[in-house]
């Protein structure tokens, strides 16, 4: 009499469904990271070739209307030295990104140059690609 398993297990493995969810995977990250965008303002920023590897903790941006900004929520520059004392603290080495229109007076630069420098910050002025 012989005995026999009626149920033989396969060892074969499929990874057709493992490749499917990786798939999906790459399709969602490639759509949701062009619909990131690092400010919501529209500013035109002047042309510039160097680049650096700092990483800023937040951004001032200046419109062409001279509106003042801290990522997006608007301040005057009478409350923009405050909110960023507020917003950073005095931690070291703090780099601040600053989005300027090409179009803004070199004086309203200034003027948040000069807050940086007295609260100590490490200011980046952001350009676009030549």
């Amino acid at each position: 009499m012989s005995l026999s398993q009626r149920n033989k297990i396969s060892v074969n493995f499929s990874s057709v469904g493992m490749t499917d969810v990786v798939f999906n995977l790459l399709i969602f990250f490639m759509l949701t990271s062009t619909l990131v965008h690092p400010t919501a303002l529209k500013l035109l920023l002047p042309k510039g070739s160097s680049q650096t590897s700092a990483k800023p903790l937040t951004t001032v941006s200046i419109t062409s209307d001279q509106l003042y900004y801290i990522e997006q929520q608007p301040v005057t520059i009478d409350e923009l030295e405050s909110a960023l004392k507020q917003k950073l603290g005095n931690a070291p080495d703090t780099y601040i990104s600053l989005h300027a229109d090409k179009t803004v007076p070199f004086e309203s630069v200034v003027k948040v140059l000069n807050i940086a420098q007295s609260n100590n910050y490490k200011l980046i002025i952001a350009t676009s690609p030549k």
